[in-house]
C-alpha cells in the first residue's frame, strides 16, 4: 500500500506519471487505493466545478454507420439493426423540446452516415445555433475531413466528441477492421483541436485484449492531449458482434479511472456514462462520487432509442425527455448534487 500510496500523492500533487507508475497505479489498486482516489478527485472537481452536475442533451441522430468495428451493435456488417435515421425537421424538433426543458447543449451522435454530409449538418447546426443562440452544439459523428471540420465550425459547431478508443496501435487493430487507421483517429483529434474545437476523446474501460499497460498509454494520452472532455465507461459486449462472448469491463475499474483522469486533467468535462448505469444501477451515481462531472439524458424520439444500441441492455429507452431530466436530478440530488442545464463550459484554469 506504501507503493501505491506515494504514486497517488505524485499525481495529486504533479498531474503526471510515468508510463509504469500509471500501469502500477492499476496493477496494485485495491479498495483502499480507490477510496482514497475518490476523495482526491471529489475535492479537485468540487475546488472548480463545485457540486454541480453539467446535463447534455442527447440526440441520436442515426444508427447507419459505414464503418464496422467488431464491439459495436451499429456496425455495418449487423444484419439484424433495425435501422433508422432522423429528418433535420426531426432533429431541430428534439433540440427546440430540449430547449424548453431547460437544456443549453446538444450532441448530435450518430454513426458515420453519409447522409450527414457537410451540407446537410451544416444546415442542421446553423439553426440549432440561431434558434438557440445561446447554447452549445456537441458533435459525436465519428471521423471527418479537416475541411469537413472547419465547414462545421464555421456553422456554429462548438464541441466535437471523438474517443481515441486506445493509445494502442496494435490493440486498435484488435478492435476495428483493416480499412480503419488509428493515425488517422489521432490526426482527426489534432485537427479539432487546431481549429479551435473543445475536444472530447475516450476508452472503453475492459475492451477485448486491453492491458494495464494499453491502460497505462491511454492516461498519458489524456495527460499529453489534455481534452477538454473525456468519455470513459465500461465495455459492454453486443449479441450481434464478433466480440459477443467477452466479459464486460466492470464498475469497479471504471469508476477508478474516473478518479485517475480527474487527478490527470482536474478541468476535464467527464461523463457518467449511460454505460455504467447500464452494468449497474446506481453506475452513474457512482461514477459522479468517484470524480465525473456531466449526465447525458436522453432526448430522442421515443420510437428510435432502442434502435441505437450500441451494446446490449442499454437503459434510458422507455422515458420521455423531460421524465428522464427529472429521474437524473432526483438521483442526483440524493446523493447530494445538483443538476444544471447551462451550456457548461470547460473551465481551464
Amino acid at each position: 500500500m506504501q507503493k501505491i500510496s506515494g504514486l497517488i500523492e505524485k499525481l495529486a500533487a504533479g498531474n503526471s506519471l510515468s508510463l509504469s507508475e500509471y500501469e502500477s497505479l492499476i496493477e496494485n489498486r485495491n479498495d483502499e487505493a480507490a477510496k482514497i482516489l475518490r476523495g482526491l478527485a471529489v475535492e479537485t472537481r468540487q475546488k472548480i466545478y463545485g457540486r454541480e452536475v453539467y446535463v447534455r442533451g442527447l440526440i441520436e441522430i442515426s444508427n447507419i454507420c459505414k464503418n464496422d468495428c467488431f464491439y459495436c451493435g451499429i456496425r455495418h456488417s449487423n444484419k439484424n439493426c433495425d435501422r433508422y435515421r432522423l429528418t433535420p425537421e426531426e432533429i431541430l424538433e428534439c433540440s427546440s423540446e430540449g430547449y424548453e426543458l431547460g437544456f443549453r447543449t446538444f450532441v448530435l451522435q450518430g454513426g458515420e452516415d453519409n447522409f450527414f454530409n457537410d451540407e446537410v449538418l451544416g444546415s442542421i447546426v446553423s439553426k440549432i445555433k440561431s434558434q438557440h443562440p445561446d447554447c452549445a452544439v456537441t458533435l459525436s459523428l465519428g471521423e471527418r475531413s479537416f475541411k469537413s471540420y472547419a465547414y462545421l465550425k464555421s456553422c456554429g459547431a462548438d464541441r466535437y466528441l471523438l474517443r481515441h478508443e486506445t493509445a494502442s496501435k496494435e490493440h486498435y487493430k484488435k478492435l476495428h477492421p483493416a480499412e480503419m487507421s488509428w493515425d488517422n483517429r489521432i490526426k482527426c483529434l489534432q485537427d479539432l483541436r487546431s481549429l479551435g474545437y473543445q475536444v472530447g476523446c475516450g476508452f472503453m474501460v475492459g475492451s477485448p485484449f486491453q492491458s494495464n499497460k494499453t491502460l497505462a498509454e491511454d492516461l498519458k494520452f489524456i495527460e499529453e492531449f489534455k481534452p477538454e472532455m473525456c468519455g470513459i465507461g465500461p465495455f459492454i459486449p453486443h449479441k450481434d458482434t464478433p466480440f459477443k462472448n467477452f466479459s464486460a469491463g466492470t464498475l469497479e475499474l471504471t469508476c477508478y479511472l474516473l478518479s485517475v483522469i480527474r487527478l490527470i486533467h482536474p478541468p476535464v468535462l467527464l461523463p457518467a456514462t449511460t454505460a455504467l448505469g447500464t452494468i449497474n444501477p446506481m453506475g452513474r451515481e457512482l461514477g459522479i462520487l468517484a470524480g465525473a462531472n456531466v449526465v447525458m439524458p436522453n432526448l430522442s424520439p421515443l420510437s428510435v432509442r432502442k434502435k441505437y444500441e450500441l451494446y446490449d441492455n442499454k437503459i434510458c429507452t422507455g422515458e420521455e425527455s423531460a421524465q428522464c431530466k427529472n429521474c437524473l436530478a432526483n438521483r442526483m440530488k440524493k446523493i447530494g448534487y445538483e443538476i444544471v442545464t447551462s451550456r457548461g463550459d470547460f473551465k481551464n484554469f
